[in-house]
């Protein structure tokens, strides 16, 4: 006898996995938005769905509480900013002070370009659970580790001084940012290429033995 295999209903062309994705996609551009303008603390589920366009049952299909999707936003944003400052890295050639110029410049454009984001990126995520500080460590841990090996092969193996770097990146940033996007770009480029470059070159920065 042969095995009869269930099937997946579609509706326009899409499965019901795929339109599950779309509408977790759209809760998390969503939820950007919402905690963008006003912060997490001040957001509901029910703003989030609104201005996903989704109603509020879809939520819980998708995340078990409203901390589960800040992680998944604060995720979102963070790899697709790593992409875009991977990418610039490796089109910079091998210099490397060029190639970290590109890199910082390609984060702090990023910032600049996309300012909801990058409130959640760099305040939202911080101090609102134990389970949001351990993603917020582990993205650290796993940018670090990706810039080193792009750009600083002394640094890798040293997570220690891995920390210091992005943590002191992320603090021009912030300041940055609190400060209006002042001075001009170029400025807070030269300042964390400063601190990296100054950072890398201690006695600390030396390779694994």
């Amino acid at each position: 006898m042969n095995q009869v295999l269930p099937t997946t209903r579609s509706y326009r062309g899409q499965s019901q996995e795929q339109r599950r994705a779309e509408r977790r996609s759209r809760l998390i551009a969503g939820a950007i938005d919402v905690y963008g303008e006003r912060g997490y603390h001040q957001a509901t589920v029910k703003a989030v769905c609104e201005a996903a366009g989704l109603t509020e049952r879809y939520f819980y299909e998708s995340f078990a509480n409203s901390e589960a999707l800040l992680i998944d936003c604060y995720n979102a944003v963070t790899y697709a900013v790593l992409g875009e400052i991977l990418r610039a890295g490796e089109a910079a050639g091998h210099d490397e002070v060029a190639r970290s110029r590109a890199m910082l410049h390609a984060y702090f454009a990023a910032l600049q370009r996309e300012p909801r984001s990058a409130r959640v990126f760099l305040v939202e995520i911080r101090g609102v659970s134990r389970a949001v500080d351990q993603a917020f460590d582990a993205s650290l841990r796993h940018i670090g580790r990706e810039v080193a090996q792009l750009l600083a092969p002394g640094m890798v193996g040293d997570a220690l001084l891995q920390a210091g770097v992005i943590g002191g990146v992320i603090q021009i940033a912030l300041r940055w940012i609190e400060d209006g996007y002042e001075p001009p770009i170029d400025s807070a480029v030269d300042a964390a290429l400063r601190l990296g470059t100054a950072m890398a070159q201690t006695p600390c920065a030396r390779k694994p033995s």
